[in-house]
């Protein structure tokens, strides 16, 4: 068994005013994705550089902040919603914690299709230039849930397994850290790779829902329930419902894309050519 390491979720705190790891993790996801973005081919020739992007990148950020609260509340918290209706200052309350990845998910995507309709951009080819950097951000999200000791794994006897400070006495998966290698790094890699390939517009969203899916439902069989749901479905989790709804809607995602040539493939030499 290993030791939980004592970090600490406050880096710093001045009377009431605290700075979080969990909210530097977000910060520094944004800040990786900017930067992800703007050295994308994709990205200039859609003009996502400077003032633009940063629009894009506030955009996505309230997307997310927004959807992942709202969603937590509606999707996770539906058996005490009674707490929200008796205190609805309760629902901005993002530093109790409470952040949904799947609400997180729609309110970006949301967020996304306003700001492309008012600078009048394609928004799959958008999508695309964005969405293969989120795996940085639930990297680093994932290392925040695990200094903050939450969404800890179920009980587990493997030499690696830990005591969190709200999980019992008993060891658990650190299974923070297998989503974060998951979700994170293996998902990363596998679409930076592919993000320059003759794919049509709106794949790498396609290959992004149903990758996610496919490796957080396998995740999953090692994470604790919430408390408040336990399991759905018989042996399932309310995540693993989830996910399987992203598995379908990539692939009829995928199904429904036009037909049309895919983006320019850029060679050794910076030529580039179209492939239908």
């Amino acid at each position: 068994m290993l030791p939980f390491p004592k970090i600490g979720p406050e880096i710093i705190k001045i009377g009431p005013i605290s700075v979080r790891w969990y909210g530097v993790m977000y910060l520094a996801g944004f800040v990786a994705s900017y930067f992800l973005i703007a050295r994308q081919r994709r990205a200039q020739e859609l003009g996502l550089r400077g003032g633009p992007l940063q629009d894009l990148i506030i955009y996505l950020a309230m997307g997310l902040i927004i959807g992942a609260r709202l969603g937590y509340i509606l999707f996770y918290q539906f058996p005490n919603f009674e707490i929200y209706v008796h205190n609805p200052f309760e629902i901005a309350a993002i530093w109790h914690g409470g952040m949904s990845f799947h609400g997180g998910l729609i309110g970006t995507m949301l967020a996304g299709l306003l700001f492309c309709r008012r600078r009048s951009l394609p928004y799959w080819k958008v999508g695309d230039t964005v969405i293969v950097t989120a795996p940085v951000g639930l990297f680093l999200g994932r290392l925040g849930n695990f200094v903050n000791g939450e969404l800890f794994g179920r009980p587990s006897s493997l030499p690696w397994a830990m005591v969190f400070p709200n999980g019992g006495s008993v060891p658990r998966h650190p299974s923070q850290l297998y989503e974060a290698v998951l979700e994170g790094v293996v998902l990363f890699l596998i679409l930076w790779q592919l993000k320059d390939r003759g794919f049509r517009s709106g794949s790498m969203v396609c290959l992004f829902l149903g990758g996610y899916g496919i490796l957080r439902f396998f995740a999953e069989f090692f994470r604790e329930p919430d408390p408040q749901l336990g399991f759905v479905l018989g042996v399932f989790t309310m995540g693993q419902v989830f996910c399987t709804l992203m598995i379908i809607a990539a692939i009829i995602l995928w199904l429904l894309l036009p037909k049309s040539a895919g983006p320019k493939i850029y060679n050794s030499n910076g030529k580039g050519g179209t492939n239908g």
